[in-house]
């Protein structure tokens, strides 16, 4: 394996752990094909959906930025894919740039991980062993989870809450590495 395939596994894993999903239609933007970077390959994502009338579309975004407007963080890159009819024969095809809102996705987050050992307890004549114990409390953030998110919360309380801008030079620090290989 390649050092530029383990970066990109590094990179895709990084954005799994943080949760990114892109969502929504997106909007088109018309940027200069100098301003932007090059997508990286490897971190392209499929998109497909249907039409009302039965069509169809398949294809893939590849990040090549990301940017905020306002506190959301949106992921500029291109969108590549064939549009087809309710029959299946494709129609078209579409390269084209966009910027498509990034949301968070539900997140857990690890309690508690305890490992006791084997325990041999003698207590004036009552003996209790125990073989190894392995207990593991994670909680899930979500909707309706009140313990789940409490306990995120205060499991991260001192971790600081990234901004939208912070994310997105985190993740436009990554395309750049990534894009240097």
């Amino acid at each position: 394996m390649t050092s530029r395939q383990r970066l990109s596994m590094v990179a895709v894993t990084l954005l799994a752990a943080l949760g990114l999903s892109f969502t929504g239609a997106g909007t088109a933007a018309s940027a200069a094909p100098a301003a932007a970077p090059a997508p990286v390959t490897a971190l392209a994502t499929p998109i497909t959906g249907t039409a009302a009338d039965g069509g169809a579309f398949a294809g893939t975004f590849t990040p090549s930025k990301f940017t905020t407007q306002g506190s959301e963080l949106l992921a500029t890159g291109v969108l590549t894919g064939t549009v087809s009819d309710a029959s299946g024969a494709t129609v078209g095809t579409v390269t084209r740039t966009v910027a498509l809102p990034v949301t968070i996705a539900a997140a857990t987050c690890q309690v508690l991980n305890l490992v006791l050992g084997p325990l041999h307890l003698d207590l004036l004549g009552l003996v209790v062993d125990l073989n190894q114990v392995h207990l593991v409390i994670t909680a899930v953030q979500a909707a309706g989870n009140l313990l789940g998110n409490l306990l995120c919360a205060i499991t991260h309380l001192l971790d600081g809450t990234p901004t939208a801008g912070g994310l997105a030079a985190l993740l436009n620090a990554i395309l750049a590495l990534l894009g240097r290989l």
